[in-house]
């Protein structure tokens, strides 16, 4: 089934029956040493979270906010294809960078005033191909209206936090 027949069949199941929409996401997460995580995702995936040393980690892999950075470029690129394929765009190639200002302060309680997450990020789409600015403009706009990730960057999530505690 090629990507536009499989965009396709999906609008049609999901437009006929919401329900079928909806989809639960669930990530388990473990320390296993002084800042690395080991996080298994319901598809069945597992890779490893680490902080660099200089943040008391062993660098054996990319931090949280890396990895946030790289779940909004993956997801930008990602969408780029679907909605390139849905409005009849062609790319011939396509890179995302993304980068995050971040001041630790706010991590390490040192300046309660400074947020702990990211100041401020920049997201760079650098694209080739033959139709005119106008068309991937067009692109563009449809990405960020649709882009699950960019989403959640750019608007506040409610998130029920619990802690359970057992002895």
């Amino acid at each position: 089934m090629s990507l536009i027949e499989l965009i396709d069949a999906t609008k049609a199941v999901i437009a006929e029956d919401a329900s079928k929409a909806q989809a639960l996401f669930q990530v388990a997460n473990e320390l296993i040493g002084t800042a690395k995580v080991e996080v298994r995702v319901g598809s069945g995936h597992r890779f490893t979270v680490d902080e660099p040393e200089s943040l008391g980690g062993g660098n054996a892999a990319a931090n949280p906010v890396e990895y946030a950075l790289a779940a909004l470029g993956s997801c930008q690129a990602i969408t780029y294809r679907y909605w390139a394929t849905q409005l009849g765009i062609r790319i011939d190639k396509l890179t995302v960078e993304v980068d995050g200002d971040l001041d630790v302060r706010g991590f390490f309680g040192v300046d309660d005033g400074v947020r702990p997450g990211f100041g401020a990020v920049r997201v760079r789409v650098r694209l080739s191909g033959p139709e005119t600015a106008a068309r991937y403009g067009e692109l563009a706009h449809a990405v960020d209206a649709h882009c699950p990730v960019l989403d959640v960057f750019q608007n506040p999530v409610p998130v029920q936090l619990e802690l359970v505690t057992t002895t």
